[in-house]
């Protein structure tokens, strides 16, 4: 990419912290091979293009590759601070900065670890608005989710926003993981319904996992079974008039393979999930492997597209009634994926 285009990349709301595209170098490669930088990958990409004073230092990023050193960097991190927690701020979505992570970052990733493709793509239409909805597992950080994204975008030019559980916005382990409105302005959606309404209003290509948090919290023994479907987004569909594309994923059950969930530890601390598994003894030795996952081939198989029904129009979800239909269109729905997980090759 050249100075020209990658200026042409920001728009006046980023801050620049150089001249030039940000360049997959010998280090990169080596945090993408070796579990415990994967955290230093992300906010090193960040730091390019944004001024991020209470963010990660050098020092600090050596200390995540030994054992223990995390928790050595995040004691330096916090005296350099002052004893305080980084700074948060209010970020919005930036496809530009989207399309420079997706690019320059995410493009290794899918192609070298997680060999991620699209099947059957004569299902895929032209354009949006349109709910992709897909079941997700694995019980770590939604890699399944950034890959189909950054997939639909190189196969269609789609701007694709996912719909993200709080956590990922707001709990305080992020806040020191990941720099500060990292979610927000790669477009993740809080998942809230008044958020989630307003994204569909915009006629936005959102991405979606009808299971919720059910989905990557069931673990290793429920991996290719489908848990209940929560209604809003059939209601939204009939409401606002917008398709569901529904994609069945296979290979992210093993991004975190033989895992359980641990329950009362997980309401305690606050998680969407607290996974159990031998990998959890790495996790306590470098804790920066949080954001990582375990190397995994990602297919999709897109599904025809599922258009709303037209006599119900606006008032979709708002009676009983329209409540009843809603529920038994996410039922069939439900079916229909878990029909075409059961029958899919695994490996």
């Amino acid at each position: 990419m050249s100075k020209q285009n990658s200026k042409e990349l920001l728009n006046p709301g980023l801050e620049q912290a150089s001249s030039e595209s940000y360049k997959f170098s010998w280090f990169d490669w080596l945090c993408l091979w070796y579990p415990p930088g994967w955290l230093i990958l992300v906010n090193r990409h960040w730091q390019r293009y944004h001024k991020d004073p209470d963010g990660w230092n050098w020092l600090e990023y050596g200390l995540f590759l030994i054992p223990g050193g995390f928790y050595l960097a995040l004691l330096l991190r916090w005296l350099r601070l002052g004893c305080r927690s980084p700074r948060t701020k209010a970020e919005e979505f930036n496809p530009h900065y989207q399309q420079a992570f997706a690019q320059e970052v995410l493009a290794p990733i899918v192609k070298y670890y997680f060999s991620g493709e699209l099947q059957q793509i004569e299902n895929l239409p032209q354009t949006g608005p349109m709910i992709v909805a897909m079941n997700h597992a694995g019980m770590c950080f939604p890699w399944d989710f950034l890959v189909l994204s950054y997939l639909l975008n190189k196969a269609r030019g789609w701007v694709v926003q996912p719909l993200a559980g709080l956590s990922l916005f707001d709990h305080p382990w992020i806040v020191w993981w990941l720099p500060p409105g990292w979610s927000q302005v790669l477009g993740a959606v809080r998942a809230e319904l008044t958020d989630f309404e307003a994204a569909i209003q915009k006629r936005t290509i959102l991405l979606y996992a009808p299971e919720g948090l059910r989905g990557p919290r069931k673990g290793w023994r429920r991996r290719y079974q489908l848990e209940k479907f929560d209604l809003s987004f059939m209601q939204l569909s009939q409401r606002y008039q917008v398709p569901i594309l529904p994609v069945v994923c296979v290979g992210n059950e093993n991004l975190h393979p033989w895992s359980l969930n641990f329950k009362k530890l997980q309401r305690l601390l606050k998680l969407p999930f607290l996974p159990l598994s031998p990998l959890m003894l790495l996790f306590i030795l470098f804790p920066s492997m949080g954001i990582w996952a375990n190397h995994s081939r990602l297919r999709y198989f897109i599904q025809p597209l599922t258009e709303p029904d037209l006599s119900e129009g606006l008032e979709a979800g708002s009676t009983n009634q329209g409540r009843s239909v809603a529920y038994r269109k996410a039922q069939e729905l439900r079916e229909k994926m878990q029909s075409q997980i059961e029958d899919l090759p695994k490996r």
